[in-house]
């Protein structure tokens, strides 16, 4: 009977230990489970964020990508509708000017109402009929304008040696111009005036032929179309006194220090204008108005293509006598005299 209660008691106990096992194991499964769990949670979170932060990272490069390919769109829309743009190289110079995003122009600012100076602000702004056609070009190029003023007689220099990408200063086409660069299409073609030679006011009468200029002394601008029509069509006696400006020559008209001044037809009206001295001689040179050209480098066809596309636009809408009558009034508003 004692055996008998011992086998119970044992037996009991080795029931409590299995359940006390049991249910020591099944707790430790639970906690895995559970730490498991979690732990997969933090990783699904994380991926969450990465996954966030990637997802705002590309929206912010492509909201970049959009802005770039509105900007070149901006861009294209100034240029897009020029054929030499659409179709020019790689490595020329169109493609250099447009990828710098701005066009060298070379002027010689002394010669209102073309290209002259307004500092009525306290600073040197350029301004002329001539600058607001530089302007248009470089707009339809989508570049924007760099203006580096220099003498007359060196722009065409300029352009031999890169420093300026197009020379536009009252330039009238020659044979010699068109041997040292490449010329534009005319502009500035509504003018009959021609080419002449101021004189003193009493004389005009008395300059009728070229033959009356024999022995004379002529004020020219250096490298100017008037210099090479003296040069070829006045006696061989006739001296010639280069000037930086007509306004130069003009002055020494009166002082009495030459006897002519060689200007353009529309020049010497306006000088007359200014400086009641002076007038234009009955003598004209031999010369049909082609307008004015814009000059680029030699070599530079591209370039050319596309400005003599602007040009036809310019030409066609009026757009240039528009320039030039505003630009007359702002000279005679800065009280500066026009050519």
């Amino acid at each position: 009977m004692i055996m008998k209660k011992k086998n119970l008691i044992l037996a009991a106990t080795a029931a409590a230990m299995i359940a006390a096992m049991t249910g020591c194991s099944g707790g430790a499964e639970e906690t895995t489970a559970a730490e498991t769990t979690a732990a997969e949670t933090t990783a699904a979170e994380t991926e969450a964020e990465e996954t966030e932060e990637t997802t705002a990272a590309e929206a912010e490069e492509t909201e970049a990508a959009g802005e770039e390919t509105e900007a070149a769109g901006e861009a294209g829309a100034e240029n897009g509708t020029l054929e030499a743009v659409a179709n020019m190289s790689a490595d020329g110079e169109l493609a250099q000017i447009i990828e710098a995003g701005k066009i060298v122009l070379g002027t010689s600012p002394d010669f209102a109402p073309w290209e002259f100076q307004d500092v009525s602000s306290g600073t040197t702004e350029y301004v002329g009929s001539d600058i607001e056609l530089a302007k248009y070009i470089a707009q339809r190029l989508g570049v924007e304008l760099e203006i580096k003023p220099m003498e007359f007689g060196a722009i065409l220099q300029a352009l031999a040696s890169d420093t300026i990408d197009m020379g536009i200063s009252g330039f009238a086409y020659t044979e010699e111009r068109a041997e040292a660069a490449g010329l534009s299409d005319p502009y500035n073609q509504n003018s009959a005036a021609g080419q002449g030679i101021l004189v003193l006011k009493d004389q005009t009468a008395d300059y009728n032929t070229a033959e009356t200029f024999a022995g004379k002394k002529i004020a020219a601008q250096n490298a100017s179309l008037q210099m090479q029509l003296v040069q070829a069509q006045l006696p061989a006696d006739v001296e010639i006194q280069p000037v930086t400006t007509v306004s130069e020559g003009v002055l020494m008209l009166i002082n009495g220090r030459v006897d002519a001044v060689a200007v353009s037809g529309d020049n010497g009206i306006s000088l007359s204008e200014s400086y009641p001295e002076v007038a234009m001689a009955e003598f004209k040179f031999d010369y049909e108005n082609d307008g004015n050209v814009v000059a680029v480098k030699k070599s530079e066809e591209e370039l050319l293509g596309a400005i003599n596309e602007i040009m036809a636009d310019v030409n066609s809408e009026g757009l240039y006598e528009q320039w030039k009558a505003d630009a007359v009034e702002l000279a005679q508003s800065l009280g500066i005299e026009t050519k």
